[in-house]
């Protein structure tokens, strides 16, 4: 799926995006609480956007600074191919609505884009310690230990999960996500319905679940987790089975054993 990214090169990089996503994660965690912040939607906004400033302030200048010649992403919720060259695609909140609300689901996230294609990424969780990380053609990790997706190879056998990528998706979307989830129910063992996307494609990477699917081009939900899942030995592809790069327009990561499968139930509804 990715451009494959010099060993020496890659390993120098990703010490140093560690580095600075951990910083930025120390910001996110004394920001957490144990209860919901905000009760009106103007309250729950506003914590969403001084979760991500706090860390923005942070996290920017360490990466870009870190890769010469970078550029920044700037909208978060954007989809659709970047021009060319090298991006930073980065969530400082990723599960930010969870964090906001006392939940326990969130990370900060920093992936490297060249040329629409992740080639690096750093997803911290704060309140565990754990770190996941890839680089291309390097393999995928959790803190040190190599990670490798599920061998399951019946979808019978598969727990597998979607969510929205955003608040206010159009009508179309929603109905596809509730049509591909009893879609699920039907053909697989258990479906998760849950945000965010990152949150459940480290668990893909991980060989705990095996397979998420989304009817989006969100970028910054999707980078990290698409890396993570091909360099553990997954697939990653659109919903008609094309390899999967920012241009795409909806995503699905898989245990190569289930994949086939999974892409004959959703691609109709896609």
């Amino acid at each position: 799926m990715s451009t494959v990214m010099s060993f020496a090169a890659g390993t120098t990089l990703l010490s140093e995006v560690t580095a600075a996503v951990k910083s930025a994660g120390l910001t996110l965690r004394d920001h957490h609480t144990p209860h919901a912040r905000g009760v009106g939607l103007e309250e729950v906004v506003a914590e969403i956007h001084a979760n991500d400033d706090a860390v923005l302030d942070v996290l920017r200048e360490p990466l870009l600074r870190a890769r010469r010649g970078s550029r920044w992403a700037e909208d978060e919720l954007a989809g659709g191919a970047l021009p060319s060259g090298e991006w930073w695609v980065v969530d400082p909140a990723e599960g930010n609505i969870n964090h906001v609300h006392g939940m326990e689901d969130w990370a900060v996230t920093a992936t490297l884009v060249r040329d629409n294609q992740p080639v690096l990424t750093v997803v911290h969780l704060p309140l565990t310690g754990d770190t996941y990380t890839a680089v291309a053609g390097g393999g995928a990790r959790l803190n040190e230990r190599p990670l490798k997706v599920s061998a399951k190879t019946d979808l019978g056998a598969a727990l597998v999960g979607t969510g929205q990528a955003r608040p206010g998706e159009d009508e179309r979307t929603f109905r596809r996500i509730g049509d591909s989830v009893t879609a699920m129910l039907i053909n697989g063992l258990v479906v998760r319905v849950s945000v965010p996307a990152t949150m459940q494609l480290i668990h893909v990477a991980a060989g705990r679940t095996d397979a998420f699917w989304q009817f989006s081009d969100v970028r910054s939900g999707l980078v990290a987790g698409a890396l993570l899942v091909s360099e553990a030995g997954g697939t990653v592809t659109d919903l008609v089975g094309k390899p999967w790069n920012t241009g795409s327009r909806d995503f699905l990561a898989a245990a190569p054993g289930i994949h086939t499968a999974a892409l004959r139930v959703l691609s109709p509804i896609a």
